[in-house]
């Protein structure tokens, strides 16, 4: 087993040439001025949070420099709000009971009353880099365009045919397997893939067994399924519990202490959405990616799986382009893109690397399918334009 290793030269520099700063226990604190940012814009976005234009908004933190610029809490009696639909069963609530009614307060969006917050598929984002970590580690040594039935028994995988034994982890990564699953649906409708997996008893079985529907590489299909596999290919590579990994490290070197992650009900990490983090933590993440990897001096991801990771592999529609679990989010009249993690319900996580932002915005409008990132981007991208 290998340890992360020190840069070979510094990198993560913000703009400006500056070092950068880091977070211990907490993050330092400065002001919107300080930083170099207009706080203008973000005032505003934080009484459109307060006034609900942005509904049930939880937290809003700005990162720059190192150090958290702006940061508010809004708070929300979700028992109250929800208490109908955490009694009636639905595809949101399918067992009544335990983590996936998303309606039961002591579970969503904070867990048992902490400050660890629902991710959702912003849980995406964070599998991805645990992958990246276990790369850059030498714990996963497969390549990434190793077939996905390489971790499977073959035999045993229903539907299999020539498109199948072609699906690579790459594709998995990508969303491009050409599995049948369906997810434009909102997920409170019969139809949609991931509410029948979490209704489902093996949910690995469910997605894997699905027919192909298209070529692998060849389409975009958003899946929460394909991230599901990536649970079981990491611990059948790497003979160990992905959750326990990133605890180890990733979390771990970031400072993370807080976390939790759901699990299916035959025990396998949820990764396409059961991780809980505070927003002040997911913004560790964020600054990870922005710093290339590094650390405070210390290499947990390489350079190739950074770049790789935010570099557009699929076209997701609208301008919008697709990673490694990564969504990448026109900007600057398509010019740039923001890295982004968005998950069901109003979890953004922004990552704008020319700019030195990280930008988390979490919330709980779980019957509001209406997608907000696009519009929380155009609202937050003034503050730093108008500084210069």
């Amino acid at each position: 087993m290998h340890g992360p290793s020190k840069p070979d030269a510094p990198r993560g520099t913000p703009p400006g040439g500056a070092a950068p700063g880091w977070p211990a226990a907490d993050w330092p604190r400065t002001t919107p001025g300080a930083a170099g940012l207009d706080a203008a814009p973000l005032a505003a976005l934080d009484a459109a949070f307060a006034a609900g234009k942005v509904p049930l908004v939880d937290d809003f933190v700005v990162v720059r420099g190192g150090a958290i610029a702006f940061e508010r809490h809004y708070t929300h009696d979700y028992a109250a709000l929800y208490y109908k639909e955490a009694h009636e069963r639905g595809p949101l609530n399918a067992r009544l009971t335990g983590p996936y009614n998303y309606f039961d307060p002591a579970s969503h969006p904070y867990y048992q009353g902490s400050k660890a917050h629902t991710m959702q598929s912003v849980s995406k984002s964070v599998t991805s880099a645990t992958i990246g970590v276990a790369i850059a580690r030498g714990d996963f040594r497969a390549g990434l365009d190793t077939p996905a039935l390489h971790w499977f028994d073959e035999p045993q995988v229903g539907n299999v045919d020539a498109r199948k034994r072609r699906m690579t982890l790459r594709h998995v990564l990508t969303m491009t397997t050409g599995l049948d699953w369906n997810e434009d649906v909102p997920y409170d409708d019969p139809r949609n893939g991931a509410s029948r997996m979490e209704a489902s008893e093996d949910w690995v079985r469910f997605i894997i067994d699905q027919p192909m529907t298209g070529e692998p590489g060849s389409t975009f299909a958003y899946s929460s399924g394909a991230t599901e596999l990536l649970a079981h290919i990491f611990r059948k590579e790497t003979g160990q519990d992905l959750e326990r990994y990133a605890a180890a490290h990733l979390f771990g070197p970031l400072g993370i202490t807080h976390h939790h992650w759901k699990r299916t009900p035959l025990g396998e990490v949820d990764t396409q959405g059961g991780l809980y983090l505070a927003s002040g933590d997911l913004a560790r993440i964020g600054y990870l990616y922005l710093r290339d990897g590094v650390w405070n001096g210390e290499r947990l991801l390489s350079t190739d799986w950074i770049r790789d990771s935010v570099s557009p592999h699929a076209d997701a529609g609208g301008g919008w382009r697709y990673g490694y679990q990564w969504w990448l989010l026109p900007y600057d009249d398509g010019r740039r893109y923001a890295w982004t993690a968005i998950g069901i319900g109003g979890q953004h996580l922004f990552v704008m690397p020319a700019d030195d932002l990280v930008v988390v915005v979490t919330a709980w409008h779980i019957l509001d399918p209406t997608r907000y990132a696009a519009t929380l981007l155009q609202a937050i991208r003034p503050a730093a334009r108008a500084a210069g």
